[in-house]
Order: structure tokens, then sequence, then C-alpha cells
């Protein structure tokens, strides 16, 4: 049988000492918010018996704030990361007792994320999402707002004017950075492409835009075909891709502003050596981490992940505490460049 962690190697896991500890469990004398967290977390980590005793000594006179989420795609790498990130971060949050519900939505329809984002209402305080430009969305945050919840975007910007906040990266900036890098490591002046996840999801548009603006002001040479639409699925980016390599055999660039970033990694992989066709992506999962490494592609530009999730819920915070509302606005977060040496 496994020995049961003590006192001593609870003092152990967190840096400090057995009296700091006994002073967390019993209350007897104030322990600065930041040690009495430091202990609890590290409770949790060893299984100390008492770990729950501590959490509730610690969060008894705090103030309650309960976070909403809606995040797209449960299965994608990068929101199951982001998911954990959250939780981590509403945990973590200093000064208050974090309450969270996180749900996912079945698809990307503005009907669905809408439903998940009222069904949050009555149980949470302020309410963050990914979601579509579209109507229906600004109807509804348009509601929660008026109800005194405030809603923030994350990550594709959606309900400009009526929403709390952005958080998430300049996707104009993101395009050109791509675009920069593109222009680069192309082996000459040619065809390009650019995948879009969906015309509604503003944030990849942004990135297009940023992506074709650079290219018109600093490589003309350059011929960048036709957007297309990928709805972030592996398989269609996966045959849109071929069918692509198949009509341009001379493509020198491939840029993917969003999901399905899998199908084009495979598609490159039957159809061409690495480094013929440049490949620019977005986030570092799994499959772009490989294609990196063995040269299919020449950056991932990551969102930051723990700084995204760490940065809206403060905002959350201080939109829910603030006897008034803070002014509306955008959150830029500085991205993660990742490239095949990096990685």
């Amino acid at each position: 049988m496994a020995k049961r962690p003590t006192i001593s190697d609870l003092a152990r896991e967190s840096g400090v000492s057995v009296a700091t500890v006994d002073r967390v469990l019993n209350g007897r004398a104030k322990v600065r918010e930041e040690t009495a967290r430091r202990v609890y977390e590290a409770a949790q980590k060893i299984g100390y018996h008492a770990a729950a005793l501590i959490g509730q000594r610690m969060f008894a006179d705090l103030p309650e704030v309960r976070f909403g989420f809606v995040f797209p795609k449960a299965r994608q790498p990068f929101w199951q990361n982001a998911a954990r990130e959250m939780e981590a971060a509403v945990a973590r949050a200093p000064g208050i007792r974090g309450q969270i519900a996180l749900e996912f939505a079945p698809s990307q329809s503005p009907g669905d994320i809408a439903a998940l984002m009222m069904g949050l209402a009555d149980r949470c305080d302020a309410i963050a999402a990914s979601a579509v430009n579209h109507m229906q969305i600004t109807d509804t945050v348009s509601l929660l707002q008026e109800r005194g919840i405030p809603c923030f975007s994350l990550l594709n910007d959606f309900a400009q004017g009526v929403r709390q906040g952005y958080v998430g990266l300049n996707n104009m900036k993101a395009g050109r950075i791509a675009a920069h890098m593109m222009s680069k490591v192309a082996a000459r002046p040619g065809k390009l492409a650019v995948f879009v996840g969906g015309y509604r999801w503003h944030g990849h548009e942004l990135r297009e835009t940023g992506f074709r603006s650079y290219f018109r002001e600093y490589a003309p040479d350059f011929t960048i075909l036709d957007t297309m639409v990928n709805l972030e699925t592996r398989q269609l980016t996966y045959e849109a891709t071929l069918e692509l390599l198949q009509r341009h055999p001379d493509l020198r660039g491939l840029y993917c502003s969003g999901g399905g970033m899998e199908g084009a990694i495979a598609a490159l992989r039957e159809a061409r050596a690495p480094g013929q066709v440049a490949l620019i992506l977005h986030e570092l999962i799994p499959e772009s981490r490989a294609a990196l490494a063995d040269r299919y592609a020449e950056m991932s530009i990551a969102t930051p992940l723990e700084q995204l999730c760490n940065d809206t819920v403060a905002l959350m915070i201080d939109a829910v505490q603030k006897a008034e509302a803070p002014t509306p606005g955008q959150h830029f977060l500085k991205p993660d460049l990742y490239l095949p040496e990096s990685v």
C-alpha cells in the first residue's frame, strides 16, 4: 500500500515550512493568499487527505464568480488544450472563488452556439465564446449584455460594438506575418493559395486580408489564387489540396488560416517533396509539429494559450466586479511563432 502523504511531504512539495502548512490547515494566523494557494495546489497534486479542507478555508471569504465558456470542436486537440488551460486559469484566479461551466458546441451553426450561450445565462456571471460572426449571435450577445452578463469573443471576433471585449491574436497582423514568411521561403515568385474556414469566421477573413495586403505592398510578383473554403475539416482540405496541386503544378505556397491543416499536410506528403510548396499553418498540434519537424511546413503561428486563458479570466472578473462596465475593446496577444528548428 502506498504511503499516505504527510504534512512534511506537503510542506516540501509546496516549498514552505511545516508551520506555514499548519497555519493554512487550521487558520491560526493569516497566510498570504498566494502562499495558501501554493499549499492547496501541492495538496491536490500529492493527494494529501485534507486538500478539500484547505480549499474550504482558502475560499470561504472570497466572492464567487461563475464563468461560462462555449468552444467549438470537442475532438480537436487545440480546443481540448484550451479547455484544460481555461479550467486551470479559473482555478488559480486570485481573490475569488471561481466556478466554471464549459460547453462544446455540436456544430459551428450560429443557432447551436447561441442556444448554449443562453443556456449558461442563469448559471454564469460572464460568458466567453468562440463563434462565427452572425446576426443570431449578435442578438444573443445583446440580450445577455442587457441582463448584465458581459460577453467576450475569443480568437474570432463577433458582435463587434455589442460584446464586452475580444481576446486573441491581431488577425490582420497574423496574416501579414504569414505572408512575410511565405515571401521569404517560396523558391521563387509564383502562385499561392489560401484556405479559410468560412466567410463568417471574421478572424480568418482578417488573416486573408492581411496576407493579400502584404503581397500587394511588398511582393507583387506573386499571384494569389481565389480563396478556398475548407469548413475547417480534414477530409475537405485534403481533397481540395490534391485537386489544387493537380490544377496548379507550379504552386509555390499554401496558407491555412484556420483549421483543417491535417488534410493539407497529408496531401502534400503524398504529392510533393518537403519544401516544394511552402506551407504556413496556425496553432501547434501534433500534426503541425510533425510537419515542421520534417520540413513540410515552414512556420506555425500559435496562440499563447496560457496567456489567452489567464487574460480572459482577468477581464471577465473585472467586468463582473466593476460597478460601471469597462469600455468594450480588443485585447491582442503576441503570437508564438514556431519554425522547423524551434519545435
